[in-house]
């Protein structure tokens, strides 16, 4: 009994950098959160989103993921949708930042108010490039030829894993924004109708992968697969869960910014329209 459960939790692929970004994040957010105690929910769903991104990546779980397209396919959805859109939703970044001793919370705000930190958090954060990249990055790897380079070489399967991660943390930071624009970098209205943009071409993806009757990605014959299964029924597995599992993710985090956009309006934090002015003729 102990032997298996320790074949689960040692990890495939051990890793040291992530091994050590996901203890600084959770050391931060553990003492920044009884600081500023943190309601027991938001705590509650940041620390699922942190499990589902340590399960995915530091786990034997990993080991099926690159053996098996649809646990491939399983672990791109968790990293890249849900378990982002967990961690953003429970808006952790005052939690995090007050677990920074006090010298480092002043060097932060120096930084994100010098130029150059204004000027990164501008290209980087902008809504049109955040938005673009969570689409490519789910897409660009699902071309069977980078799925091969990705599982071929570690260092690009680790980059390709580190992309949805941090491309799903940016969309959903700039979708759950709770603030109006601005500050906020979308406007209530746009950060709603955003993830009905961005999930059409993913079901577009998810669609042809489902209905293709090739093996689209043969790389995972090439490495060995986890199970004794049908190839192109596995691949209609992995199909159909970027398809239906991703699509109602996103649809849920738009409700959560449809949610946001209810209570800015009830407290009266929308910016107000003008009228617009009338043109008085006088008579002749």
């Amino acid at each position: 009994m102990t032997a298996d459960l320790l074949k689960w939790i040692v990890p495939w692929e051990f890793s040291w950098v992530f091994l050590t970004c996901f203890a600084v994040a959770a050391y931060l957010y553990a003492i920044g959160s009884r600081r500023l105690r943190v309601p027991l929910w938001r705590r509650a769903t940041f620390w699922a989103g942190m499990a589902m991104v340590y399960v995915s990546l530091h786990t034997y779980f990993d080991y099926y993921a690159e053996h098996e397209f649809f646990m491939h396919r399983i672990q791109q959805v968790l990293l890249h949708h849900l378990a982002p859109l967990l961690i953003i939703a429970a808006y952790p970044g005052t939690a995090l930042r007050a677990g920074l001793p006090l010298r480092f919370r002043i060097a932060l705000r120096r930084v994100c108010r010098s130029l150059a930190g204004r000027v990164a958090s501008r290209v980087l954060l902008h809504p049109a490039l955040v938005t673009v990249a969570f689409v490519a990055f789910i897409v660009v790897w699902l071309i069977p030829d980078m799925q091969t380079l990705a599982m071929l070489d570690w260092r690009i399967y680790r980059a390709m894993n580190w992309s949805m991660v941090a491309s799903g943390l940016a969309y959903w930071w700039l979708v759950l924004d709770h603030r109006p624009k601005p500050p906020g970098r979308l406007s209530p209205g746009l950060r709603v109708l955003s993830p009905a943009i961005t999930m059409t071409p993913q079901i577009l993806a998810g669609a042809i992968v489902t209905f293709s009757r090739t093996d689209l990605y043969p790389i995972f014959e090439i490495c060995g697969r986890a199970f004794t299964l049908n190839v192109l029924t596995g691949q209609l597995i992995g199909g159909v869960i970027m398809w239906v599992p991703a699509a109602m993710i996103e649809s849920a985090g738009g409700l959560l910014a449809l949610r946001q956009w209810l209570r800015l309006s009830r407290r009266g934090r929308l910016p107000k329209r003008t009228p617009p002015r009338r043109i008085v003729v006088a008579p002749q």
